[in-house]
């Protein structure tokens, strides 16, 4: 009998480990596909003068710069309102608007600086998730300072575009590429424990959604902060 019990745990242990990585593949599955189709765009877009002459000096730059918070906001206080087809939808179009928004960085950086930005950020990253899927530390106590963190560095943004402060600047990329790596670990660690074996197929793939974006978001922003320490401007 005893026998019997044992088999039956490791049975069911097994049972949600695949469940857990299958959860795991597709939020990764969507954020890199996201990750992707911003690329893409970013790239596209930014090999059209008159394309970017369109978004950025003429009143639809206010458009470029706010569709993909709006479309993060929905997805983030909406998506129990919404099936997980269309979750998917505002998804993709939440990753094809950044892909505007951060396509003048092709006009910044030299395209050798931006690949090299990419594969620093990709590997830090990496690391990163790996060690907050791992971990038996319980990340959750870092959270509050990190939120903290996040909004200091979004205020001192705000507050730069006025002063146009170099060493501010030079501040807020540094914090902001260690709030962002220390991001990604906690939020890898809490997507992972948000999954329940019990929840239906719609119910994961909304989570997985909210998981992908989540650390989507972790990956941009820690690109772009990286880049303003790394990035060589063009001539």
């Amino acid at each position: 009998m005893e026998k019997h019990n044992f088999n039956y745990k490791s049975t069911s242990i097994d049972a949600t480990d695949t469940g857990l990585r299958s959860y795991l593949i597709r939020v990764y599955n969507y954020m890199s596909g996201g990750l992707f189709l911003t690329g893409l765009i970013a790239y596209l877009t930014s090999q059209s003068p008159e394309l970017m002459n369109t978004l950025f000096n003429t009143p639809l730059k206010w458009l470029v710069m706010l569709a993909p918070l709006a479309f993060m906001l929905f997805l983030s206080f909406g998506i129990n309102r919404i099936s997980s087809t269309k979750a998917q939808l505002i998804f993709w179009l939440f990753a094809s608007s950044m892909g505007l928004s951060i396509s003048s960085i092709f006009l910044v950086y030299t395209g050798l600086s931006i690949a090299k930005t990419f594969f620093i950020t990709a590997t830090m990253f990496l690391a990163m998730s790996i060690y907050g899927y791992t971990t038996k530390s319980d990340l959750t106590r870092f959270g509050s300072f990190l939120i903290m963190g996040l909004f200091g560095i979004i205020i001192a943004s705000i507050v730069n575009i006025f002063l146009k402060s170099s060493t501010l600047e030079l501040v807020v990329s540094i914090a902001g590429v260690l709030i962002f790596t220390g991001l990604t670990a906690y939020d890898t660690q809490k997507i992972k424990l948000s999954y329940q074996e019990q929840d239906d197929s719609e119910t994961h793939s909304k989570k997985a959604i909210l998981g992908a974006i989540t650390l989507y978001l972790d990956f941009i922003n820690l690109f772009l902060m990286l880049l303003r320490l790394l990035g060589n401007r063009r001539e």
